[in-house]
């Protein structure tokens, strides 16, 4: 095979080691392999930065094990080009295994073009990435917070959640607290309620009426306690997510334009996704690495299973939580996408179909920097206009009508 990268190597990274392959050209045309083993602290890895470029090392690749990759990663790539490899994508011919063939086999498919490197944002995109995934983490434990919460109140009786729709708004606080304090009167309880609640008192009596006792109270004290310190967190993450993400100020107001997309997910779609789209070079390989469309198998001419790859988690998470509620809009595109989906693939394939389009008006957005085109609900009759009469026909005929079409422009 030709030699597509003259002075390469492959990276065997563990959570304590690295193990390092270096190919260079030899004296008489043949090709010289050396390899060599190295810690992972950071002195280590300079150690092993300044032995890559006394080789004249150009290219380093590294298979992306865990999060073990980052350090070596990070210091690397300032020196020369570094390639993040899929682990799935180097899989080695079955036999014996160590780290010294890892890396040699690794450094192989590097220097023949065997490989393709995976998606490294550039260090503000990774800051911000590790912003927004430390908060969406945070506001999901706030949600299973108040899960538990709930079930603390179940087991004594007290059914607040069935009367009032958020139990940790103004209202269902200052009942908690004063049950947390010792107070048990359902009448004072229910008295607590403000505006839109006080019309359910009545309920309100009935459903506090519990066998709430000191050990339920020592629970929600601590629950609401760490349901505050979970809102300061957040809130202190926002703030520095603005922060870091004020250069990018324009792409997230353009992100914002698309239905079901706030400002916190554009956040992330930028922190997930980045705002370079030339990496990617179209939307459809954008949704491929994204895991966001069908997969690809066939073999003997038959088309077998169409599951999609697996996809970043985090990137697909806000997705998801976008297309639900752009699936809930009217009189948009993506709404009526997703009502013609639902009804004959499912709501999770239809909610997999809204958070591709979303992907796809993403890249087109950040590609050309223009806002979100809202094509209308309509946009699938008018596609297909011919198509869209058929269907119409075919119901009314199946309801027992006979019908003819005329053409109205060219009577």
């Amino acid at each position: 095979m030709d030699v597509l990268v003259e002075r390469c190597s492959g990276l065997d990274v563990h959570k304590d080691s690295v193990m390092a392959t270096v190919r260079t050209p030899g004296p008489a045309g043949q090709r010289e392999e050396v390899t060599k083993e190295f810690g992972t602290t950071t002195a280590e890895i300079l150690v092993l930065r300044d032995w890559l470029l006394s080789h004249g090392v150009t290219l380093v690749g590294m298979e992306s094990t865990g999060v073990y990759w980052r350090p070596v990663f990070y210091v690397l790539e300032d020196a020369m080009e570094c390639w993040l490899l899929n682990a799935r994508h180097l899989r080695n011919v079955p036999g014996r295994k160590t780290d010294v063939k890892d890396s040699q086999w690794i450094c192989r498919l590097v220097e023949h073009g065997l490989v393709r490197p995976s998606f490294v944002p550039p260090k503000p995109i990774r800051e911000l990435r590790n912003l927004t995934r430390y908060r969406k983490a945070q506001i999901d434990e706030r949600g299973r917070e108040a899960l538990r919460l709930d079930k603390v109140l179940q087991d004594a009786g007290v059914k607040l959640s069935s009367v009032a729709t958020d139990i940790l708004g103004k209202s269902g606080r200052d009942m908690l607290n004063a049950m947390v304090r010792g107070t048990r009167d359902p009448e004072v309880l229910a008295e607590l309620a403000r505006g839109k609640l006080r019309a359910k008192i009545p309920t309100l009596k009935e459903a506090l009426a519990g066998r709430f006792s000191a050990h339920h109270a020592l629970l929600v004290s601590s629950i609401l306690a760490k349901l505050d310190f979970l809102e300061e967190i957040i809130a202190s993450l926002s703030e520095e997510i603005d922060r870091v993400i004020a250069p990018f100020a324009p792409q997230v107001e353009l992100a914002d334009t698309i239905p079901g997309v706030d400002r916190r997910v554009a956040e992330a779609l930028i922190a997930e996704v980045g705002v370079d789209m030339s990496v990617f070079g179209t939307p459809e390989r954008l949704a491929s690495w994204a895991g966001m469309c069908p997969g690809n198998h066939e073999s003997a001419g038959k088309s077998r299973s169409g599951r999609s790859r697996k996809g970043p988690k985090w990137l697909q998470v806000h997705l998801t939580e976008a297309a639900k509620a752009a699936g809930r809009t009217r009189d948009t595109y993506s709404g009526a996408q997703y009502q013609r989906l639902r009804g004959r693939r499912g709501a999770a394939k239809a909610t997999k179909a809204v958070g591709h389009s979303i992907l796809v008006a993403y890249f087109s957005i950040m590609q050309n920097e223009v806002p979100y085109r809202e094509l209308g609900p309509d946009w699938f009759a008018k596609r297909r206009p011919e198509a869209q009469a058929r269907k119409l026909v075919h119901q009314l005929e199946r309801l027992g009508y006979s019908v003819t079409l005329s053409d109205s422009a060219k009577a």
